[in-house]
């Protein structure tokens, strides 16, 4: 299946929305390495109907006007990075976990390596919040679209990082 895509300006620099079908399947950042999230074939589709949704609640969000998405998401990944990836929805808007944290979650509380690994290969970044995971005493830790933009969303969620 051929993925659609729409690139959008934000705060934290372009985002590249990408869908398929009725389905939003990446958010990728301006500089990302092609290697982090494996797409298919992709045709720019500013009017795409999920694109253009997905473009409307990241506004709100980044506008302080929404702190919970609603839009049909599709992860393609191992089993593992899935559960992983489901498991950052349920970080609450203006809380943090830690990797420790979200490996007890899905019950395999001695991976907490492959959690972080999984973590910085999500192809939804901003809606599965993998910016709401920090390191295990609090600390920043790695982001695909690096440790500036990450302070800045848990700023914005009303968690200032130093």
């Amino acid at each position: 299946m051929t993925h659609t895509f729409k690139i959008i300006d934000s705060p934290v620099g372009q985002l590249k929305l990408v869908a398929a079908g009725p389905k939003l399947v990446a958010i990728l950042w301006e500089h990302d390495k092609p290697s982090r999230v494996r797409l298919g074939p992709m045709r720019e589709s500013p009017q795409d109907p999920v694109l253009l949704r997905a473009e409307q609640q990241l506004r709100e969000y980044f506008a302080g006007a929404r702190t919970r998405f609603d839009l049909e998401l599709e992860f393609a990944g191992t089993d593992f990075q899935k559960n992983v990836w489901r498991a950052l929805l349920d970080i609450p808007y203006g809380q943090t976990r830690n990797y420790a944290q979200i490996a007890a979650q899905i019950g395999r509380p001695k991976a907490v390596r492959a959690v972080g690994a999984a973590n910085g290969r999500n192809p939804l970044s901003i809606v599965a919040p993998c910016h709401r995971v920090v390191g295990k005493s609090g600390e920043l830790t790695g982001y695909a679209g690096g440790l500036p933009a990450k302070q800045l969303l848990l700023a914005l969620e009303g968690k200032p990082r130093a």
